[in-house]
């Protein structure tokens, strides 16, 4: 698929069929995964792999309520046969920064315009996202509830120095499954909105 068509194409699935995923696409697509910048080459991130049917299952058990009588929306997620938590480590880019090369003499937090720690796993996530759409896969990014996050990193041992920050869903796209939530009902903002030239204008 050409570079372009990946970008127009890649969008949000939440409806899943079962049919398994080839593991190739997602070592393919982790392999692209740590291919994603990384502030001072700190690759801050780790990924939690979640491909049997027992693991996703208690994914979703300590992510959701009530998988016995899931909503319309769980249900068609619940059916992704691959999940990965894409987490980042601030520990390591605090450490990477205080390091000769880089002239901090300390790991002081506020020192960091931004949590490029957390930036960079998310760059890390959208080349798993366009690398599932490349293999004609559905995908989705979302994120765990706050109250929820406990009992994921409790069940999968995420340790404290890692961070999820969110949750990517694999699959092929149920036979049914058609653009739903906010981008049917919301238009696609135009470029000449978003884009300043030289100044902010407007």
């Amino acid at each position: 698929m050409e570079f372009q068509d990946v970008v127009r194409r890649r969008r949000m699935v939440r409806d899943y069929s079962e049919e398994p995923v080839d593991p190739a696409v997602i070592d393919t697509a982790l392999a692209n995964a740590v291919r994603a910048p990384s502030a001072g080459f700190s690759q801050g991130w780790a990924f939690l792999v979640l491909d049997t049917p027992d693991d996703v299952r208690r994914f979703w058990a300590a992510a959701a309520d009530d998988l016995d009588h899931p909503d319309s929306w769980l249900a068609g997620m619940m059916k992704a046969p691959v999940v990965i938590v894409p987490c980042s480590s601030k520990a390591i880019y605090l450490e990477r920064y205080a390091q000769e090369d880089k002239g901090w003499e300390d790991q002081d937090e506020a020192r960091w315009p931004v949590p490029f720690w957390h930036m960079d796993a998310a760059m890390a996530s959208l080349l798993i996202l366009q690398t599932a759409t490349d293999a004609g896969l559905g995908s989705a990014f979302i994120g765990i509830p706050p109250d929820k996050e406990p009992a994921v990193r409790r069940e999968f041992g995420i340790p404290d120095d890692h961070d999820p920050v969110g949750v990517v869903t694999i699959g092929h796209r149920a036979e049914a499954e058609r653009p739903s939530g906010s981008p049917r009902t919301r238009a696609r903002r135009p470029l000449a909105e978003l884009v300043h030239r030289g100044r902010w204008s407007g």
